[in-house]
């Protein structure tokens, strides 16, 4: 470890189209890894495939960091999101003071929080048997990856992230209501400082950027967080195919869902999230 600060360039917007695109253009001009734009409000906000996404002022914490991954093979570069999805985790349960492993990680790119009736399951409890598919799932926050020039020597990455802080269940949008949640929600009522919040993940985000560059991964820690493993989902694909299969984990050399297939050698495939529209346990 150096006595280098771990960011180049940090800052703070009231309001902006997107803070992904604020940072694309640092990295466009020069700026060094790792640079961090965060904004209380995004007039533009997007998720995977181009899907808007959207919160109100002060509740939720916008935030988007830039790579220049020359260190980082290109066929890895998708490890870049799993350590900020992995670091939000930890930061988040420790910030809303909830159990460990109650946040989940729903492949290929959202933070998920699981309830059986009234408590959270936790992260050891996915069932093989898929006796847990009718537990509710709700998005607590969601992942965005850009990558520009991955192969050539000038490599840039944006992760994008956009958590639901201090939302109060009130003011959920109607058309998400059934399907998201906050930490403030999930702490049963507690305020979440955004600002402490960031200050947790970047805490904790340092560490796991280092070992990335020391060419470690916590591939054990990305395992165990993702919430399909061992049950039953549907992938839904292009030109509305959709298919039900048994998810039996995911590969950490590839970053690829990894599927009960008979056919398959071994019995089993990988997907990759370019391949689907969507995933769903099936039954939820």
């Amino acid at each position: 470890m150096t006595d280098a600060p771990f960011l180049s360039r940090q800052e703070g917007f009231a309001r902006v189209p997107s803070t992904n695109d604020v940072v694309r253009d640092w990295l466009a001009s020069g700026t060094a890894e790792v640079c961090l734009a965060v904004a209380e409000e995004q007039t533009a906000g997007r998720g995977r495939e181009g899907r808007p996404w959207a919160a109100p002022a002060g509740r939720a914490l916008l935030a988007s960091l830039g790579f220049r991954p020359t260190w980082l093979s290109p066929e890895h570069a998708w490890r870049l999101a799993a350590i900020v999805s992995l670091a939000m985790a930890d930061a988040a349960e420790e910030v809303a003071g909830l159990r460990d492993g109650t946040i989940r990680l729903k492949w290929p790119n959202d933070l998920v929080v699981e309830t059986g009736g009234a408590e959270e399951v936790d992260v050891r409890a996915a069932s093989i048997d898929g006796s847990a598919q009718a537990a509710d799932v709700r998005k607590v926050a969601g992942v965005l990856g850009e990558t520009i020039g991955l192969g050539t020597d000038d490599p840039r990455v944006i992760i994008g992230i956009g958590v639901n802080a201090d939302w109060p269940r009130e003011e959920f949008p109607p058309e998400f209501a059934a399907t998201m949640t906050s930490l403030r929600e999930a702490s049963g009522g507690r305020p979440v400082d955004a600002a402490i919040l960031l200050d947790a993940f970047l805490a904790r985000l340092e560490p796991r950027t280092i070992a990335l560059r020391d060419g470690r991964f916590d591939a054990a820690g990305w395992l165990a967080r993702q919430l399909t493993n061992g049950r039953l989902v549907r992938l839904d694909g292009p030109a509305g195919r959709s298919e039900v299969v048994r998810a039996v984990g995911v590969d950490a050399g590839t970053g690829a869902l990894l599927v009960e297939d008979g056919a398959a050698p071994r019995g089993e495939r990988a997907v990759f999230s370019g391949e689907i529209r969507h995933l769903r346990l099936a039954g939820v």
